[in-house]
């Protein structure tokens, strides 16, 4: 038998039983496109969240509350919910630290937003007047705050474009300009609307307020405490020692001899980038598996169908050993209508999930990136698929006895 032979034979089987043939393929296509579909969006999550954490400034160097993990201690409840830096801190770093071009005192809040007849949530920054320069922060009409309104505790505010958008959706940001947003009860002014950087979630710049640190502190976190304080090294080359000066005055300011018992974590750049990507591909891997377990049932459908066709044409399988068929032709026959099935099933599943991840980012405005590498390993999948459940079938096809086989009613 040759190879044209060979698959027109393959071919004229599965056509034959289309109803069938389209069921089975069914588990296949939806495994492919499920796979193909979070892979997409794992790896488009991945380089947004990159993307933002380089648009917060390059060499950047963050200094946040609470021991890292693994230390010696853990300072009032752990990292994210420690309280033992201050401005205090901040200053002694802007005076000790050489080769850095800014540093930045930072307190976020998620807060509920507040204008005549309507409201929104977004981060509330307060920080220092350098955080625009440090953070790459365009102004597309009015000014940044000054020090000298950190200084007088100023309620004034420097919002994002989305948040004016939702705020005051009928003004232009230069009417936006001498407007109010209640803030936790708070009046503050708006003195400035920064350009649009975009960005997504927690990390998206143009849904975000900005006031002064003090500010921040006397009506918003009722404490003297700060959430970070960022670190602009002059270059990268810089960065190693910037981080290793300032772990070294931090453990001075805070009185503590052995760094293993540090109530603070320093984390450059490269190490945020890195952890971000770990947890979006431990997800995106979990989602992955999860989306697998149907490639799993899909050659399970596959295995199933090719035993009943086995079955029903175990008088044609006589008949061409009666012919002179090998068990080798059998064998080659019934693995091949496996695997061309279980191929076209993988070529519709990976239209099908390049069509969904498109859709997700038309409709859903949800970032998405499809890797040559996902599409091969998707027709890797369905051909292996294809091999070990479609194996058994055959081998069972071509081990009947052909005198047996003929008598088969």
């Amino acid at each position: 038998m040759t190879n044209k032979d060979l698959m027109a034979e393959s071919y004229s089987a599965l056509v034959g039983n289309k109803s069938r043939s389209l069921l089975t393929m069914l588990g296949i296509i939806i495994g492919i496109a499920a796979v193909i579909a979070t892979l997409a969006i794992g790896d488009g999550s991945q380089k947004t969240i990159q993307q933002s954490i380089q648009a917060l400034g390059s060499n950047l160097i963050v200094i946040t509350p609470g021991a890292a993990a693994g230390a010696g201690v853990t300072a009032s409840g752990g990292l994210g919910s420690a309280t033992t830096l201050t401005l205090a801190d901040e200053q002694a770093l802007q005076n000790q630290l050489t080769n850095i071009s800014g540093i930045d005192p930072e307190l976020t809040v998620r807060s509920q937003l507040t204008a005549p007849g309507t409201n929104t949530n977004a981060s509330v920054i307060g920080t220092s007047p350098a955080y625009q320069t440090d953070r790459n922060i365009s102004m597309d009409t009015g000014a940044f705050f000054s020090q000298q309104q950190v200084t007088n505790k100023s309620e004034v505010a420097v919002i994002g474009p989305t948040v004016l958008s939702t705020l005051y959706p009928t003004e232009t940001s230069a009417q936006a300009i001498g407007q109010v947003v209640k803030i936790k009860g708070n009046i503050f002014t708006i003195i400035g609307v920064t350009v649009a950087k975009g960005g997504s979630g927690f990390t998206n710049q143009d849904n975000m307020v900005f006031v002064p640190i003090s500010t921040a502190q006397q009506y918003l976190s009722g404490g003297q405490t700060i959430g970070s304080i960022s670190i602009s090294a002059d270059n990268t080359n810089d960065m190693t020692l910037v981080q290793n000066q300032a772990t070294a005055i931090m453990l001075q300011q805070h009185n503590i001899s052995n760094p293993n018992n540090a109530d603070f974590t320093i984390q450059n750049q490269s190490d945020i980038v890195s952890s971000a990507s770990s947890i979006t591909n431990t997800l995106t891997i979990l989602l992955a598996s999860v989306a697998g377990i149907s490639l799993v049932v899909g050659g399970i459908g596959i295995m199933n169908m090719m035993l009943t066709t086995v079955t029903e044409r175990t008088r044609e399988i006589g008949l061409r050993k009666a012919i002179g068929a090998t068990r080798a032709n059998i064998n080659l026959q019934f693995l091949t209508e496996a695997v061309l099935l279980t191929f076209i099933g993988g070529i519709i599943g990976i239209g099908v999930g390049v069509g969904v991840a498109e859709i997700m980012t038309k409709f859903f405005s949800i970032t998405t990136s499809i890797s040559s590498s996902s599409i091969v390993l998707s027709f890797c999948v369905a051909a292996a698929i294809g091999i070990i459940f479609g194996y058994y079938p055959a081998r069972r096809a071509s081990r009947l006895s052909p005198i047996e086989a003929l008598r088969f009613e």
